[in-house]
Order: C-alpha cells, then structure tokens, then sequence
C-alpha cells in the first residue's frame, strides 16, 4: 500500500483546547484527520506560525498518542496578512516546491478544515493546478458518534476532467445568450457572430458605459433592447429600459428631458419632473443618436456617468441615479470632436467597449435568415402565416445578394419589405410577381433616395476644372464608383460590389488593389472619398 502524506494548517481556534482531560470530548480538526479508522496518515506536515509554535506542539503531542502511526513534521509558515491572497499563495505554493512528490509510492492530502478561506481556496488551486498532485480532505464534527474528537471525513477529487457536464452547461448557456441577442436568427457572418459573442460577455460581466455604432437600421436599437433583456434574465440589473432618441431632443426641453426640472423651472413647468436618467435608476438607459446632443447636455451627461449625480434644471439639489448607459450613433464620433460638436472627454468615457454594427449590404450572407424571421413576426403580429412559393423566393433572393441591392436603410427596408410582401400576397403565398413588383418599388425608392449623380458626388473630391476634363464615358463610370465608395465602410467592402462577378473567378480576391488601382487614374486616393464622407 502507498504510505499517505497530509498537509494541514494548524487551526489556532479550533485546535485549542489547553491540556485538560475534557479536550478528548471535543472535536479538533487535526486530532480528528489522523483518528478515523479506515485511514492512515502516515506523515503529517503540520504548517503554524511562529506564535502558535506552543499550540502545534501540544497537538502533535496529542496525535503521536492517538495515532502512533503518524509522523509530524512541524512547518514555520508565518502570514502577515492571512487574508492577502497573493502572499498566501506564495508561501503555500513555496512550501509544495520543498516537497518531493513520489506518486508512485505515495498517496496526497491537503486538508482544508483548517486555515482562513482564503488560504482554502489557495489549497484548492494548488490541488487543481497539480502544484500539490492530490487530493483535498475535508473532517467535520460527527454528530452520531459518541466518541466527539473522531468526527468524519470526506475528500474532495479535484479532477475537473471529470466535471465536462458543468463545462457544457456554462456553454450552453453562452450559446443561448448569443441566439437572444440575435434575435433567435441563424447568422453565417462570421465578423457579425464574433462582435455577437464578445457583446454577450459584456452584457452580463460589465456595467460599463457600451457604444454602438452603424448606419441607420443596422439594428442598434433592437441589439439594446436585446442586451436589456438579457442582462435581466441573468439578474445583473433590476431597474427598466429606458430609450431616448436624443434627435428629438432640442433648445431647452432638451435638458429637462435628461435630467428632470423642479416646478417652475422654467415657462410651463407646472409640476416638478423627473427626467429620463433618473427613469433610468437601476436599469439601463439607450441613448440613441447621442451625436446628436448638445454640448451642454453632454457634459452634465459626463458627470452623471462619472458620479452617477446630476442637478435637475432649476434644483440646487443633486439627484443620484444609477444607471448603465448603451448610447447609439450612425456618426462619426471622432470627427465630431474634431468638428467640436461633441466633448472628446464624453467619448473617452463611452469609448470602452465600441461595437460597429455592420451595414445589410455587408451581411449578405444572412439575409435568407432574416426574411424567415422578418416574416414569422408578421405572423405572429397579424395572425396571418405567408410564405414565398419556390420561385419566388429564388427570384428574390437572386436580387438581394446583386449589386442592384444597396439596402441603404438596410434591415428597416427589409424589414418593410417583407410587410409588403406579405400583406399583398394572395392566398398566403408570395409569387413571382409579387417580387418583380417589389424589386421595382425598392430600386424606385433607393434612387429616389441617392444624390444626383451628375457632378454632385465628383464635385466633393475633385475640383470643377477636372470633372471638367473628364469624358462623359469616365465621368459616368466614376460616378457610380465614387458613388459605391462613399456608401460603404472600406475600399474591400466598396471592391466586393464593383467587382462581385469578376472577384469569384479568381484565386486570391484583390478587391482593394483593383479599387486603389482605378482611383489612381484620376489621381483619387481613398483618404479623399474618407474625408469626402
């Protein structure tokens, strides 16, 4: 059999019970480890401190007559701090390096009756670590047995191999908070899943300020709600959703709204009311198009994200709110401050976690997805189930991953597309010529919504003297490029469009270069049409 080695610390209140007859009547961690029947302690490393050094000393008195067995090796071990984590698990982790470990003729306990909780915690990490290759025992006061100083005993394998159902739980949790946040939708973007994944993290660890970016209709409002609902269900907010669209906040009523007004504050301020921070306290409040707020308004919201107080308009009393703050834009925040019309320090403060959500046109890849969802809502809110027939669908579908698609409002005009569709369609199903109607109504509607070609988008990077020079053949061609890169986030994500059919014929994609390539004919770099945006 393998001789067993134990560690324990030396439980300076529990160990102590002076040298009367009566201590056999009481239970005593240490005297209890080394008295149970069905195991032999053969070595006992005893770690104490310098003052308890009369205390350790009793004890192993004590045990070489309870168990004659066991051999104490008494262990100097002394904390300044034994509630400092860092320096408990530096001197424990210390003392197992003096170990020489033989498991092939020895078998390992770490006893962690004993010892502040932080010092059981560091003996689970050594175990779990195999900085201390064995097991973890833990002894406890019998209450059934007659002979009080025996107790019971009971080790603890930490072989977390073992414990995969946990690991699959947690995962499946993590999976679950991804699909709300999406909505329930099966999404192939890659780059969309991943900012997905890290979001639900931040949801449920953090409280920090959170920014969302994207064009309108990328969905930030709907991924704030979402948030909102999740961090709910996980019990990490117990307040509301409060959603503000700050574009509709102008001149003085601006202020009040945020931030509440006393009676008579102002002309009309017939009662006193709270404003929407302080709606907000507990919960979560979504400021939506935050660019848009004036430079008064964002810094008394800097110092109600600072110090979770602010004054409401009229009051010489501060009102305590406390709140999580998504704050939405489709600006460019950085340009702003360098326009002056929003305060670098608020940026600073909102700029932690930044998410950008990605435009529909750069999502092709999950639009089949979201018409499925797009028209399951539409069920469910008319109590009418559609669908499209086959070639219908086909036909759609060909015409939402084409180039003709630029989605400008992106999953509004899905969104609304799919309500039209569904609406006119007879007999629950959408035909074939229910989509050529629509094709033609969102191509109507996307022109209708473009600046005029002729001049107007060359005119913002390129002088009059040499659009001038320009054929009419190039300038038409230049325009629809120039027109394409304004509208889109990259020079890749504008190269994909003007090159979709020629780019999959190719072995290595060089969208970029063939754009960067063109441009230069004309003497355009893309730093031009990023400054012309």
């Amino acid at each position: 059999m393998k001789e067993v080695v134990a560690v324990s610390l030396l439980g300076t209140q529990l160990d102590f019970v002076g040298k009367r007859v009566d201590r056999w009547h009481r239970w005593r961690p240490n005297i209890s480890l080394v008295s149970q029947d069905d195991l032999i302690i053969n070595r006992l490393y005893l770690l104490h401190g310098k003052q308890s050094t009369r205390l350790a000393h009793n004890v192993a008195v004590d045990i070489e007559s309870v168990s004659p067995e066991t051999t104490v090796h008494l262990v100097e071990v002394n904390f300044d701090d034994p509630w400092d984590f860092g320096e408990v698990y530096a001197k424990l982790y210390d003392f197992c390096r003096t170990l020489e470990f033989d498991l092939d003729a020895q078998e390992y306990l770490f006893h962690i009756t004993t010892g502040t909780h932080v010092a059981q915690i560091c003996s689970y990490l050594l175990t779990e670590s195999r900085q201390f290759p064995g097991r973890l025992i833990q002894t406890s006061p019998d209450p059934h047995n007659d002979n009080k100083s025996v107790g019971q005993v009971q080790t603890i394998d930490l072989d977390l191999s073992k414990y995969d159902q946990l690991a699959e739980r947690f995962d499946i949790e993590r999976r679950q908070g991804e699909s709300f946040l999406k909505g329930g939708i099966e999404t192939k973007n890659m780059a969309f899943n991943r900012l997905i994944a890290q979001i639900e993290k931040v949801a449920i660890r953090s409280t920090a300020p959170i920014l969302l970016t994207g064009p309108t209709g990328a969905g930030k409002s709907q991924l704030a709600s979402r948030i909102f609902q999740l961090k709910k269900q996980r019990k990490t907010l117990q307040g509301e959703l409060v959603t503000v669209n700050c574009a509709t906040l102008k001149g003085e009523n601006a202020m009040a709204a945020l931030f509440g007004h006393t009676k008579g504050a102002f002309t009309g301020a017939q009662q006193a009311r709270d404003g929407f921070l302080k709606a907000a306290d507990q919960g979560l409040l979504f400021l939506d198009e935050v660019g848009e707020l004036g430079l008064e308004e964002q810094a008394m919201l800097l110092r109600a994200i600072e110090n979770k107080q602010f004054h409401p308009v009229g009051s010489d009393q501060e009102v305590t709110s406390e709140f999580q703050l998504i704050a939405g834009t489709n600006r460019d925040l950085k340009a702003c401050v360098l326009e002056g019309t929003f305060r670098e320090d608020l940026l600073a403060r909102i700029n932690l976690w930044t998410y950008q959500l990605p435009a529909l046109k750069d999502r092709r890849e999950d639009i089949d997805a979201n018409i499925d969802f797009e028209l399951d809502k539409y069920s469910q809110e008319q109590g009418r189930r559609v669908r499209f027939n086959k070639e219908a669908r086909a036909a759609y579908l060909d015409f939402a991953h084409s180039a003709k698609a630029t989605w400008q409002g992106n999953f509004r005009d899905l969104g609304s597309s799919m309500i039209r569709l569904a609406t006119l369609a007879d007999s629950s199903r959408i035909s074939t010529e229910d989509v050529a109607e629509e094709v033609m109504r969102l191509e109507r509607n996307w022109h209708t919504n473009e600046p005029s070609l002729h001049g107007s988008c060359l005119s913002l990077i390129m002088s009059g003297e040499q659009i001038s020079q320009l054929d009419t053949f190039d300038r038409q061609q230049l325009e629809y490029v120039v027109t394409v890169c304004l509208q889109s986030p990259s020079m890749a994500a504008a190269g994909r469009v003007l090159f979709d059919v020629s780019r999959t014929q190719k072995a290595t994609s060089n969208d970029s270069s063939r754009l960067q390539k063109y441009l230069a004919k004309f003497d355009i770099k893309w730093r031009d049409i990023a400054a012309a945006k």
